[in-house]
């Protein structure tokens, strides 16, 4: 079955992940914008990692026949340097306009602080000026309900902002709902240890149906699996779910939400049904 991870850190895996993902069945990823592992100390170290999400990483995917996307953003946990973070939005819409950019993220909150708050509000706006899509990250744990909560509030507040464009992501049990009432596609996060597992993701779809719904791996430097998403399909079939609904969780909706923006560039080997199909 082909499937699609859309938030997935291919910069921080091997070219073994990819081989591995391709003969899974994924045939493209989107890799949002985020965190290095440590703080970047200055704006060209940006500019240096948005040429490699929008040229190399393309280039290194699609010799595994995996088509590479991106997102563009500093990220939640450098925000709290605010004159850095200004430096690094001011540069962000020279890159916009290349291939396969898909709008402004993963960004969000981390520990809910004032200058993260100033930092996300700056990036919406950038979105709504550039008419782009927007990720958005929730934060981790004992955080992640008050961040939520305050994350939609700062959106729905916005009249600009057009919930079904938006996709907020890291979502559990306790968010799920808030987020999805409030209009917004919701992603699913598959860690080993954090974030929700494939059977607890399948719980949710069990509950809250496969509308505005999606799943992905999140891969990156820290304890993660890229291949969490064959792990949930396996959950999926074990669970009775049939191929039209597995189908529609990690194929269409991801591709359903990214053809929304400007400079969508994948040729998906699969249609996708008009809705209600």
């Amino acid at each position: 079955m082909y499937y699609i991870d859309p938030h997935i850190h291919m910069v921080s895996r091997t070219t073994d992940d990819y081989v591995r993902m391709a003969r899974a069945g994924c045939v493209a990823v989107s890799e949002p914008a985020f965190w290095a592992g440590f703080d970047r100390g200055s704006s060209q170290a940006f500019a240096d990692y948005f040429r490699q999400l929008t040229e190399y990483e393309p280039a290194r995917a699609a010799q595994f026949d995996v088509h590479h996307m991106c997102w563009l953003c500093i990220n939640a946990k450098e925000a709290e340097n605010v004159s850095l973070s200004r430096e690094v939005i001011a540069m962000i819409p020279e890159f916009l306009d290349r291939p396969g950019v898909l709008g402004v993220g993963e960004i969000g909150l981390n520990k809910n602080t004032k200058n993260e708050v100033t930092i996300f509000e700056e990036q919406v706006d950038l979105a709504m000026k550039t008419n782009e899509l927007i990720l958005v990250h929730t934060p981790h744990l004992q955080d992640k309900l008050r961040g939520t909560r305050m994350i939609v509030d700062i959106l729905t507040s916005d009249a600009r902002i057009q919930p079904e464009r938006v996709l907020i992501d890291h979502v559990e049990e306790h968010t799920i709902q808030y987020a999805r009432e409030a209009g917004f596609w919701v992603g699913m996060t598959l860690y080993p240890t954090t974030k929700c597992t494939p059977d607890r993701a399948v719980d949710m779809i069990e509950r809250h149906g496969t509308d505005r719904i999606m799943a992905n791996s999140a891969g990156d430097w820290g304890p993660s699996n890229p291949m969490n998403m064959p792990e949930l399909i396996r959950t999926l079939r074990a669970r009775g779910h049939d191929a039209m609904t597995i189908h529609k969780l990690v194929y269409e909706n991801p591709l359903r939400f990214m053809m929304q923006a400007r400079r969508f560039n994948f040729s998906p080997p699969l249609p996708v049904r008009p809705e209600g199909q």
